[in-house]
C-alpha cells in the first residue's frame, strides 16, 4: 500500500500489476478519483499492437488504484480506429450535464499520415461506450494531441494541435460530440520540434493556462506554460515549468494533464507519462537537431536518425508516470523535481 507519490518510479495497481492508464487524465466524482488513459500492456514494439483499449482505475487517496478493467476495450475489425493496430492515443472524457452522457474523444493517427478523432458517449464514465463519431476532422483540420474543458456554466471547448502547424481552441456543440466552427489560434511555428501539442488545461485563481510540450515523438523535450484571462486567450507563454532540469527533457517525461485535488487549497498535480525510462542519460539538445532538419522543408542532406529510437519500435508497456504538484509565483507555475511527496504536506 502507497502512501506517497515516488514520481519515475514504477506504479502498481492494488492488484499489483502495472498501471497502465497513459497519455491520461484523472476525474473526480462523488468522492473517488477516476485514473484513464491507454492500456498499452501489449504495446512492446514488438508487432503492430499500438494499444489495447482504454484502461480506469479508482482510487480515493490518489496513491493507490483499483483496475476497474477496460472502459473502451480494442475492437477486431481491422478497419476500425479500435483495433490494437489503430494508432488510438490520449482519451479525454468530459461529462455533459445536460444530456447526461460522459463524452470521450479520442485521437486516431491514421495510415495516410493525417490525424482524426473518435468520438464516444456513455451514461457512466466506466461505459459501456458507443461511438458516435468516427473520422472526424474538426474544422477540416488534421488534428492532434488536445484537451477537453467545460466552463462552469457548460459550455465546452477543445484545445488541439493542428499537426505540426499551431493550436487551436474549438468550442464544442451543446451535446460536446462535435465541433462548432468557432475557434481561435495560438503559438504557430513552423515545424517540429517547436510545434506544440499535449495540451493540457486547467484554471486557477481566474485564470487560463496551457501547459503544452515540443514535437519529438515519444522523446521528451521542453514543456511550456502560457496563461491568459480566457478561454480563447490571448495566451502569453511564461516560460518552461521545469527551468531546473539540465536535461531540458521535463523530467524526462511529457505532461497530459493537470488537475486541482479535492479540498486542498491550492494544489495542482501535472500528470505526466515518462515513455522512454531506459533513456534517461539522453538531452534534449543531442537530438532537437535531428527533428529540426527531419521536418524543414530546406533541409537537404542525410539526418542522423540512427543514434535515437524514433518510431513506434519503442517499447511503451515499460512507460512509468511523473507526477508533480505545481508551484506558483505569481502567474508562474514551476515543477520542482521530487523524489517522493505527500498530499497532506499541503494545505
Amino acid at each position: 500500500m502507497y502512501k506517497a507519490f515516488y514520481p519515475g518510479k514504477t506504479w502498481l495497481d492494488t492488484e499489483g500489476k502495472r498501471i497502465h492508464a497513459h497519455g491520461g487524465s484523472v476525474m473526480y466524482i462523488e468522492g473517488t478519483y477516476y485514473w484513464y488513459g491507454e492500456n498499452k500492456e501489449k504495446t512492446t514494439g514488438k508487432d503492430d499492437i499500438w494499444h489495447w483499449g482504454v484502461r480506469c482505475y479508482t482510487s480515493r487517496d490518489l496513491y493507490n488504484w483499483e483496475d476497474q478493467g477496460l472502459i473502451i476495450p480494442p475492437e477486431e475489425d481491422p478497419a476500425s480506429s479500435l483495433h490494437p493496430s489503430a494508432m488510438m492515443d490520449r482519451p479525454h472524457i468530459i461529462y455533459n450535464k445536460m444530456t447526461g452522457k460522459y463524452v470521450c474523444w479520442l485521437k486516431i493517427m491514421n495510415r495516410d499520415g493525417t490525424q482524426s478523432e473518435t468520438v464516444l458517449t456513455a451514461d457512466s464514465i466506466l461505459g459501456p461506450y458507443t461511438k458516435v463519431r468516427e473520422g472526424l476532422r474538426p474544422l477540416n483540420m488534421s488534428a492532434g494531441d488536445f484537451d477537453l474543458a467545460v466552463a462552469p456554466d457548460g459550455k465546452a471547448y477543445y484545445y488541439f494541435e493542428r499537426v505540426h502547424s499551431e493550436t487551436i481552441c474549438a468550442d464544442l456543440t451543446e451535446d460536446y460530440t462535435d465541433v462548432t466552427g468557432y475557434y481561435s489560434t495560438h503559438f504557430p511555428h513552423s515545424h517540429p520540434p517547436y510545434v506544440r501539442e499535449a495540451t493540457a488545461h486547467f484554471c486557477r485563481k481566474g485564470k487560463h493556462y496551457l501547459v503544452t510540450s515540443g514535437t519529438t515523438g515519444y522523446l521528451p523535450n521542453p514543456s511550456e506554460i502560457a496563461v491568459a484571462d480566457t478561454w480563447h486567450g490571448p495566451y502569453r507563454v511564461l516560460g518552461n515549468p521545469h527551468p531546473d532540469d539540465p536535461s531540458m527533457t521535463s523530467w524526462h517525461s511529457q505532461i497530459s494533464s493537470v488537475f486541482k485535488v479535492e479540498g486542498k487549497k491550492d494544489l495542482y498535480i501535472a500528470v505526466a507519462d515518462r515513455w522512454v525510462p531506459g533513456h534517461m542519460d539522453w538531452k534534449y539538445e543531442n537530438y532537437k537537431k535531428v527533428f529540426e532538419k527531419m521536418f524543414d522543408p530546406d533541409f537537404e542532406g542525410e539526418i542522423p536518425t540512427k543514434d535515437y529510437e524514433l518510431d513506434s519500435s519503442i517499447n511503451t508497456s515499460l512507460a512509468d508516470y511523473v507526477w508533480l504538484p505545481f508551484r506558483f509565483d505569481g502567474e508562474m507555475g514551476y515543477l520542482d523535481w521530487k523524489g517522493t511527496w505527500k498530499i497532506e504536506d499541503y494545505e
